[in-house]
């Protein structure tokens, strides 16, 4: 357990931002975090990683790699998988992975990809929803919807729902969420609620990924509530040194260079909410370096319970679920 001083300095890394986001957070969080997971935690598990092509994917592919478990490499290219997966087999040598295509903006691809997954195996220990995107212009889904919303939502929510029987046949199963910081400058609110498909005003990408980042955290403290036997969590990295902000944010990356995680770092509670037990986790929670977080800024404001269950309405129809009690 973590002594008085490392709760409060732990607090102060984290309101502070800059110190709790950067590559400082890990760096002295490490001091007293948990423990890291046992060398052969996954051995016989199938973990599915989306967006697993490079970045923060490919890093968290490879932590769970390392602890033995068969590695669903999920993306929108092959030929990036098959490079991602060279990469990865260069640091873990007896990586088991399998490569497999899958656009999860795409609800019918979605749908496809489930079906195979499923006729495949019998259990799967977890997902990590790490896919992500972060148009410049608003761009919408094969089925219409819009591109961040499809992508971090609609598509993780289907895929979800659709493999929560074998999430379920595993012993210990959960799914993570792999959100952003940002989100918590997006708070719930009944203007976001009324405009999840970003139709009102001029459209900003950055604005659209850190609404759609709130509603993942949303979402998955729902599905934790609606499915007890299985854990749902979401997570944010802090900034790391990847495409998401090197590419889709280069003025703010070059100002946060020197202070930049590695992708191992902003990759790390990933692997180790996949492998450390729910005894431990508990079924849900908003994390940041292997600790649970507020999430929201103000940890004493609260969601609106009526715009949470509007919002779920609306993403679980449009991803095509079925109605509650149906």
């Amino acid at each position: 357990m973590p002594s008085t001083f490392a709760n409060l300095a732990d607090t102060v890394l984290d309101k502070t931002v800059l110190p709790g986001y950067s590559s400082i957070g890990p760096a002295l969080r490490r001091r007293w975090w948990p423990a890291d997971p046992e060398p052969d935690a996954l051995r016989g598990r199938h973990v599915v990683v989306t967006g697993a092509s490079g970045g923060l994917g490919a890093a968290a592919a490879t932590g769970i790699a390392a602890l033995g478990a068969t590695v669903h490499l999920v993306g929108r290219k092959a030929d990036r998988l098959a490079d991602a997966a060279r990469e990865i087999r260069g640091s873990v040598p007896a990586a088991d992975l399998r490569e497999e295509v899958c656009d999860v903006s795409d609800l019918d691809d979605v749908r496809r990809y489930a079906q195979r997954l499923t006729s495949d195996l019998g259990a799967l220990h977890a997902i990590v929803h790490d896919a992500g995107v972060m148009p410049k212009e608003r761009t919408e889904s094969a089925q219409g919807h819009e591109l961040t919303l499809a992508t971090h939502v609609l598509g993780p929510l289907l895929l979800t729902e659709l493999l929560r029987p074998l999430l379920e046949a595993a012993d210990d199963g959960r799914v993570v969420w792999v959100s952003s910081g940002g989100m918590y400058t997006a708070p719930l609110t009944a203007a976001l609620v009324d405009d999840l498909q970003y139709r009102d005003g001029d459209y900003d990408g950055v604005r659209a990924y850190a609404r759609t980042k709130r509603l993942q955290v949303v979402v998955a403290e729902l599905l934790a509530e609606r499915h007890p036997h299985l854990a749902s969590h979401a997570m944010h990295p802090g900034w790391a040194e990847t495409p998401g902000i090197t590419d889709s944010l280069p003025g703010f990356a070059k100002v946060v260079a020197p202070v930049l995680r590695t992708a191992e770092q902003g990759a790390d509670t990933m692997v180790w909410l996949v492998a450390t037990p729910t005894s431990v986790t508990g079924p849900d929670g908003f994390w940041c370096d292997r600790r649970r977080r507020s999430p929201r800024y103000l940890p004493w404001s609260k969601d609106d319970p009526a715009l949470r269950r509007r919002a779920w309405d609306r993403v679980a129809a449009w991803a095509g679920l079925e109605p509650e009690g149906s």
